[in-house]
C-alpha cells in the first residue's frame, strides 16, 4: 500500500497524535512519550507504540533517538507529513492554543515566551446563532428582529442565509434579505430576539449570491510617500512580489480584506508612517468599499 494511501486511510485520533509528534520535534527540538502522555492521557506502552508507529509505516527517517538528551530529535531529512513545517503555521498553533494551552512539557517554553492580544467578542445570543445555522445548513427562511446604524430602532425581516463569516474583529451572516431584495451582511451582536425558522425552502440560495461568487483581487502596495528604504522594509514584511501584494477575495468581501490590512480607502492618514499601505487598484474596488 503506498504511503499516501495510508496516510489517508489513517483514524483521525492516530493523525492527531502524529500531528503532535511532528509540531513538538519540528519546532521544540525533543520529543519524549510524555508529550503524548499528557496531552491526550494515554498510556506510555500505548505512546511508545504511536511513534514506532509514525516512524516505521510513515517516516522512517524524520526522527532519531538521542541517548544523551533522552528523547528523539528531528534528522536532516525531516519531511514533515501531517503538519505545515511553516512559521506563520506554528505561530497560528500558539495564536490559537494560547489560552487553552495543551499542558504539555514540549510546548511550554513556546507559551511561557508567547503573548496573545485577546480582543473582547462582540455579544452573540446562542438563541441566536443555533437557527441561524439550521437556516444555513437547510436553506430555509428565518424571520428575524434587527437594528444597524441605518435603522436604529429595532425592524422584523424575513432574510435567507448561506454562510457566517469572521472578519478578524467581528461575525456576521451572509444572507438574502427579502426586505432590500439583495444579498447583504447582517451582525450577529445586532440581532434581538430569537429568530423563527420558516418550513418553507428559500430559492434565494448561495449560487444566486453574484458577489459572494465572484472572485476579485485586491492588491496593496507600499504608500508612495515612504522612503525607498522604508516601501522595502513594507515589501519584506508582507512578501510582496514586484513591489505589490495580491490578496484573493470575493466580491463580498473587499471591503474586509482591506479594513483587515488596517487600510482606510476613503482617507489617506497624513503620516505615511502610519499608513504604510495602500490599494492599488482602488478604481476597481470602489464598488465594494463602503462599510456598513
Amino acid at each position: 500500500m503506498k504511503r499516501t494511501q495510508r496516510m489517508e486511510q489513517t483514524r483521525w485520533d492516530l493523525a492527531l497524535r502524529y500531528r503532535l509528534i511532528e509540531t513538538v520535534v519540528w519546532w521544540e527540538g525533543r520529543l519524549t512519550t510524555n508529550h503524548l502522555i499528557q496531552s491526550f492521557g494515554i498510556s506510555r506502552q500505548q505512546a511508545s507504540k504511536d511513534i514506532n508507529t509514525y516512524i516505521n509505516d510513515y517516516a522512517s527517517k524524520n526522527l532519531v533517538y538521542d541517548k544523551q538528551i533522552k528523547g528523539y530529535v528531528p534528522t536532516r531529512q525531516f519531511k514533515p507529513l501531517f503538519i505545515d513545517d511553516s512559521a506563520s503555521a506554528y505561530l497560528d498553533l500558539l495564536n490559537q492554543n494560547n489560552e487553552r494551552a495543551p499542558h504539555i512539557e514540549g510546548l511550554a517554553l513556546a507559551y511561557a515566551h508567547t503573548e496573545v492580544l485577546k480582543v473582547p467578542d462582540r455579544s452573540i445570543n446562542a438563541e441566536i446563532l443555533r437557527p441561524l445555522l439550521k437556516a444555513c445548513r437547510e436553506k430555509r427562511r428565518l424571520d428575524i428582529e434587527y437594528v444597524s446604524f441605518n435603522s436604529p430602532e429595532l425592524e422584523g425581516r424575513t432574510i435567507a442565509p448561506h454562510t457566517l463569516v469572521y472578519t478578524g474583529m467581528r461575525w456576521h451572516v451572509r444572507a438574502y434579505c427579502e426586505k432590500n431584495r439583495m444579498y447583504r451582511d447582517f451582525v450577529l451582536s445586532r440581532f434581538r430576539g430569537v429568530p423563527d425558522l420558516h418550513d418553507q425552502l428559500t430559492e434565494n440560495v448561495i449560487d444566486l449570491d453574484a458577489e459572494w461568487n465572484t472572485p476579485v483581487d485586491v492588491i496593496f502596495k507600499p504608500d508612495e510617500r515612504l522612503t525607498p528604504a522604508q516601501r522595502a522594509i513594507i515589501e519584506v514584511d508582507y512578501g510582496m512580489t514586484d513591489g505589490h501584494l495580491v490578496v484573493g477575495s470575493s466580491q463580498a468581501l473587499v471591503k474586509y480584506v482591506v479594513k483587515r490590512f488596517g487600510v482606510n480607502a476613503n482617507v489617506h492618514d497624513p503620516r505615511p508612517e502610519a499608513q504604510q499601505l495602500v490599494l492599488a487598484n482602488r478604481a476597481q474596488l470602489k464598488p465594494w468599499l463602503s462599510l456598513d
